[in-house]
């Protein structure tokens, strides 16, 4: 049981991990939360599922998801966010908040409050590895999740455009002096965050069956208590903050009361807060 759990929470926890980079690239760059990403996330599902509806094939309609929430991504950057740079701290969260509140009402009435299946055009099995049953379905969500935190980690690290994401991480002033294009790094950071999110509301409306304008208010707000978990401004950290909390919410709920499922991620952002606000892996820009 102990292992099923486990595996149960990897896989939870790989989704909550890129939801997280989201939030933790954004917070390196520009040192803001961005509250609208779960319902990036969600945007992203539902594109997937009308592309779907429309006969376009899996794999195009998973990618077109995800290029969607990215250009809503740099949508939100450029409208609620940009033009906000500079001023009390305060004003871009309240514009963010208020970026979450209008993506729900619109997601309402484009698509009504009602449940959308997701039409799945495979067919997903049960293996057996060591005695442990493993779903076909949960093994490719975490292969895939775990392929893209491991682009982006590549990205981030080898690469001309990740590396000056890095430099205006650490310093936005002194990046613009050495000629790096700030406005350009920042709307890919927005564009890249968005992706992954979108990526995740996908992987997990196929999970569930399911897409519904709230579906991104619970992930998000666990994906931010897995980006603080980590320590926020940390790429590893929001990695490690997903996984860990995708664990400690699925061993929670088998072994104790699964009425304390949801609960469980903001009692650990409450005791991150108090002892280590810091997070697991301090640092921004990593």
């Amino acid at each position: 049981m102990f292992l099923q759990q486990l595996l149960n929470g990897l896989t939870a926890g790989a989704v909550y991990a890129l939801i997280a980079l989201g939030y933790t690239m954004i917070y390196g760059i520009l040192g803001l939360i961005n509250f609208a990403q779960g319902e990036i996330y969600m945007f992203g599902a539902f594109v997937a599922v009308l592309l779907l509806g429309a006969g376009v094939n899996f794999f195009l309609a998973f990618i077109g998801g995800m290029g969607a929430a990215a250009l809503l991504g740099v949508a939100l950057e450029r409208v609620a966010f940009r033009p906000l740079r500079g001023s009390h701290p305060l004003v871009p969260l309240i514009s963010a908040i208020g970026a979450s509140i209008f993506l729900q009402s619109l997601a309402l009435l484009l698509f009504g409050p009602n449940d959308r299946p997701f039409p799945i055009q495979f067919t997903f099995s049960t293996i057996t590895i060591a005695g442990l049953p493993l779903s076909s379905l949960q093994g490719a969500i975490l292969l895939a999740a775990l392929g893209f935190m491991a682009l982006l980690v590549v990205f981030v690290r080898y690469t001309r455009y990740g590396k000056a994401i890095v430099a205006c991480a650490l310093d936005r002033d002194t990046a613009r002096l050495m000629g790096v294009n700030v406005d350009r790094m920042v709307a890919l950071t927005f564009l890249i965050g968005s992706a992954l999110s979108g990526a995740a509301g996908i992987m997990m409306a196929i999970y569930y069956n399911a897409t519904y304008p709230r579906m991104g208010l619970l992930p998000g707000l666990k994906a931010f208590s897995a980006a603080i978990l980590g320590g926020v401004g940390s790429i590893p950290g929001a990695i490690l903050g997903g996984l860990l909390l995708g664990v400690a919410e699925s061993l929670g709920a088998a072994y104790f009361s699964s009425g304390y499922k949801d609960a469980i991620a903001f009692a650990i952002l409450i005791l991150v807060l108090l002892f280590r606000p810091q997070g697991i892996l301090k640092g921004r820009g990593d």
